[in-house]
């Protein structure tokens, strides 16, 4: 049984604050990484347990270059490094039994949430496929879904559990802290959370057959709201892009990898649109 775990990390158990997940931090992101680094290995062992025999790995945090290769088991394949064409959801395909999500968060715009964004702070402010408006899990599970992969477990912030569930009620959502506000989380130790994790995990994997993929039917319909106008002067430019309003862009694709695609190569041409001329 093949799992796929992608792992970001504003979701981890403890973090609250953007400097404990930026690579530039030598003081305390180097702690947190290798917290989010144990979350991936309980996840894994938990899986295990459940019955997964095989596993491939996305680093799906920021320059995804942040997982500590050393807290992971010899026989797993790991997928790092910034820029890969398809982001969060690089390295699927057939063959995979299910998804599991560690690290996740809140979408952008949530109250509730601590670190909230979707894919980047700086740029995007709100995406919606076909009237859904969609977190990063919703976004990487429906990538999933083109390839009958269901996501069976998310851990992360105990709103993105929510959210996750609201929309996919069969995942097994493992809550590792709740949010005081955006910058302070009332958080398990790590340590608790590796367990609650691993247990979550394990038994995702187990009732993997009564997981279904989810997907958005075609014509796939998707609105972003960008942070910035200077952004959407940006997106707009690009081909089958629809300016809709001042922050907000329109893209109708005849499948979702399409509309992936698009919307990836949109968040990265917005980011251009921040650098001072």
């Amino acid at each position: 049984m093949k799992i796929y775990i992608s792992a970001d990390m504003e979701g981890t158990a403890g973090v609250c604050s953007w400097e404990q997940c930026d690579p530039s931090n030598v003081a305390e992101y180097p702690i947190y990484r290798r917290y989010m680094s144990r979350e991936v290995r309980a996840a894994i062992d938990g899986a295990r347990e459940g019955g997964a025999t095989e596993f491939v790995i996305n680093d799906s945090h920021w320059d995804m270059r942040n997982l500590l290769w050393d807290e992971l088991p010899d026989d797993v394949r790991v997928i790092s490094g910034g820029r890969k064409p398809l982001s969060m959801s690089q390295g699927y395909g057939p063959g995979f039994a299910g998804a599991l999500f560690t690290g996740y968060h809140g979408k952008a715009g949530e109250a509730g949430a601590t670190l909230a964004h979707t894919y980047t702070s700086d740029s995007i402010f709100n995406v919606t496929i076909n009237g859904t408006v969609c977190s990063e899990a919703t976004l990487n599970a429906a990538f999933a879904g083109v390839y009958g992969v269901p996501l069976l477990m998310v851990s992360g912030d105990a709103t993105i559990v929510r959210d996750v569930r609201a929309q996919m009620p069969w995942v097994a959502g493992v809550a590792v802290k709740d949010a005081i506000g955006y910058y302070a989380a009332d958080s398990l130790t790590p340590q608790a959370a590796c367990g609650a994790i691993r247990a979550g995990a394990r038994d995702a994997v187990a009732r993997a057959a009564e997981a279904r993929p989810f997907v958005f039917e075609p014509p796939v319909a998707m609105e972003i709201e960008l942070a910035r106008v200077e952004c959407a002067d940006f997106v707009e430019l690009m081909p089958d892009f629809v300016r809709i309003g001042g922050r907000t862009v329109r893209f109708v694709a005849p499948d979702y990898p399409s509309a992936y695609g698009a919307f990836v190569a949109a968040f990265r041409i917005a980011g251009a649109a921040l650098v001072r001329a």
